[in-house]
């Protein structure tokens, strides 16, 4: 599987991250500093959150030091639906009723085998089809004044 993995910072925990889906076998597209590229938050989430929607890679995850800006800035993105997630629960749900396509995590607090546990979670677990009309919901309708 394709997956974009963006962060505005590299740190131990996203190089644990980006070595442990490339054991798992996917293939890793890297966004901002861990590409080597000079970009802030909310640049990161946009791309990252681009790639998923546009169906160019499978999933994405995603981080910035709470997680909270790239989260906001990746749904931005219509058909980008980013969770920040802070166990492994939390992200199986996101996966499992909300049909969530980027993973998101803190740098702050997520250890290495906390987002280890996150990954076995998002990687595993399908969406529900029977939450399909609500997810079809958060896309963009103008005429209702909601979405983007």
């Amino acid at each position: 599987m394709k997956v974009v993995l963006g962060s505005d910072e590299r740190t131990p925990l996203t190089d644990a991250v980006v070595d442990d889906l490339r054991e798992r076998g996917h293939e890793v597209e890297l966004v901002g500093p861990p590409a080597g590229e000079a970009l802030e938050w909310a640049d990161v989430g946009r791309r990252v959150g681009e790639k998923v929607a546009s169906g160019e890679v499978a999933t994405g995850v995603l981080f910035c030091w709470t997680g909270t800006g790239a989260s906001i800035a990746a749904n931005k993105v219509a058909g980008a639906r980013a969770a920040l997630c802070t166990d492994a629960g939390t992200a199986a749900g996101a996966r499992k009723w909300n049909d969530a396509n980027v993973l998101v995590m803190g740098l702050r607090l997520t250890s290495p085998e906390l987002a280890r546990e996150m990954l076995d979670a998002w990687l595993t677990t399908e969406a529900d089809p029977g939450e399909a009309a609500n997810v079809a919901r958060l896309e963009p309708d103008r005429r209702r004044g909601w979405g983007r």
